[in-house]
């Protein structure tokens, strides 16, 4: 997933604009944007916040004056792919300069709060917000595929258990799909259908909770520091680290440690 924040800026002139990844905009703050299908035929439209428009890809479209702060965001081929219930090899959307889908903005704004808390989550969670979008935006605005057969299985053992391998052996490290998919020989799209389908989880889901599982472990050495936890379990900043064991374990890490240190059950704070 592609994610770049645009500004107003004060150019007047025309320009023509294509993508050929699948793309959406997100509205931040009112404005308005010139678009249209030639250079002499543009329309003005407003918008207000929260307000979505949907890329015309491959073909382009003419952009004139641009007065509104964006979020574009693009999701890939396999992303779109993976949404669907049926097997497709191509998913073509209906673009829209201006429509509204409550679900697609709150996810759009979960990206948005994400980049500008410098990405913490790391690569999984925006790939597991992307197969969210995909499947929002495929079944509410798709117009056209054409169908392939994939296995209906699920990831047998053996895969399952390379996965549980490759999350243990980059605990401290980044780790994205692809590199997941790759792992056990299958296309990206494939695996994050098949990994669901064996285990109920997005990957995302389950290397988040390997992660804290290994953190729960590490946090009951009396010794251990809860920011070296944090690293240890690939966790950028202390605070994320925090927020999320809390989360999970309904209590925050030096807490859950604290309570393990004195042979009680590790239960609800009282603030």
């Amino acid at each position: 997933m592609r994610v770049d924040l645009v500004s107003p800026d004060s150019e007047t002139a025309p320009r023509h604009w294509l993508r050929h990844d699948q793309a959406f905009a997100l509205m931040l703050k009112p404005g308005s944007i010139e678009w249209g299908s030639k250079r002499t035929a543009l329309e003005k439209f407003t918008y207000a916040p929260g307000d979505l428009a949907l890329c015309d890809r491959h073909r382009g479209e003419w952009v004139g004056q641009m007065n509104v702060t964006h979020l574009q965001i693009g999701i890939s081929d396999a992303a779109l792919i993976a949404s669907c219930e049926g097997a497709l090899v191509e998913v073509e959307l209906c673009a829209s300069r201006k429509f509204t889908d409550s679900r697609i903005s709150a996810m759009g704004e979960a990206v948005r709060a994400e980049m500008a808390a410098g990405f913490p989550s790391g690569r999984l969670f925006l790939d597991s917000i992307e197969q969210a979008l995909a499947v929002a935006l495929v079944h509410g605005h798709a117009v056209r595929h054409r169908d392939v057969q994939f296995s209906r299985g699920g990831l047998g053992p053996a895969r399952l258990r390379r996965i549980r391998e490759l999350v243990q052996a980059k605990m401290d490290d980044t780790l994205s799909l692809d590199e997941m998919a790759q792992c056990v020989g299958l296309s990206t799209a494939h695996f994050a259908r098949m990994f669901r389908k064996s285990t109920g989880q997005t990957a995302h889901q389950f290397v988040l909770r390997q992660r804290l599982e290994r953190a729960a472990e590490m946090l009951r050495a009396p010794s251990a520091r809860v920011i070296d936890v944090a690293i240890a379990c690939g966790f950028k900043t202390q605070q994320h680290f925090a927020q999320v064991f809390r989360s999970i374990w309904g209590v925050s890490p030096t807490r859950y440690r604290r309570d393990f240190d004195q042979q009680g059950p590790v239960g609800s704070e009282a603030d």
